[in-house]
């Protein structure tokens, strides 16, 4: 998020905001990315797994028996059940971290989830290096997978709608319910170079960043009710509503 999304959720002052971000990033506990769609935001990222570390140690410095392992503070994916929800990520390509997230999402949860990706400028191929580090580091192939346009899921449902990039999230048609849309802010891998030695490794680190995401986006898909053909318009999603695309 950034500082003025804090500031709006929380209802305390930007000063006082920006004081405790300023503390929480001197702890290691927050990090803070320039947007790269205009350059003059910051978007600000918990660092879930520094914060589990946290926890642990603090029970073990309370006492012996409380100390805590960060690895076990969340339940395996195995042992949720996620059936029936929709999931969708936006990047701007739709040729390297979307699709990523896509596999990866669908992989932990071992297809109970319904995902899918977009682009808002979607490029003609996925980019080769974000299929070999996925089937490199994963075992998965998205070799036949092609990028496609937002505009293909009009009227589509989803509980959640993800951005991946600064610049897909100010483009991304609307939805009615603001309360399922999540911001990654992970910066484009391709910005790395063309060259296999520059955007092989960049692309590691990406799915990297996604996969470490995802495993912390399992616990609160599994408090979220599944889409339903009944019940009240609270417990469904929303379809889309479209608004023109720049360019």
């Amino acid at each position: 998020m950034r500082v003025r999304e804090l500031v709006a959720r929380i209802g305390q002052p930007q000063n006082l905001v920006s004081y405790h971000l300023r503390l929480l990033r001197n702890g290691g506990l927050v990090t803070a990315t320039q947007s790269s769609f205009d350059g003059r935001d910051s978007y600000y990222h918990l660092d879930l797994d520094r914060c589990a570390q946290a926890l642990a140690s603090t029970g073990a410095t309370l006492h012996p028996a409380l100390r805590l392992d960060s690895a076990t503070l969340a339940p395996p994916a195995h042992q949720r059940r996620l059936p029936g929800l929709a999931v969708l990520f936006v990047c701007t390509g739709n040729s390297a971290r979307s699709p990523i997230a896509e596999a990866l999402l669908r992989h932990h949860t071992a297809g109970q989830v319904e995902v899918s990706s977009a682009g808002s400028r979607p490029r003609p191929q996925v980019h080769p290096n974000s299929v070999r580090a996925l089937r490199d580091q994963w075992g998965i192939d998205i070799a036949d997978q092609r990028p496609r346009h937002l505009d293909t899921l009009t009227g589509r449902r989803f509980n959640y709608v993800i951005t991946l990039c600064d610049k897909a999230r100010e483009v991304c048609p609307e939805f009615d319910d603001h309360h399922r849309r999540i911001h990654w802010s992970i910066p484009d891998p391709a910005l790395a170079g063309d060259s296999d030695q520059a955007s092989y490794p960049a692309l590691i680190r990406t799915t990297a960043d996604i996969d470490t995401r995802i495993r912390h986006l399992l616990p609160v898909l599994a408090t979220r009710p599944p889409m339903s053909q009944g019940g009240s318009s609270h417990d469904r999603t929303r379809p889309v509503r479209q608004r023109p695309l720049p360019g």
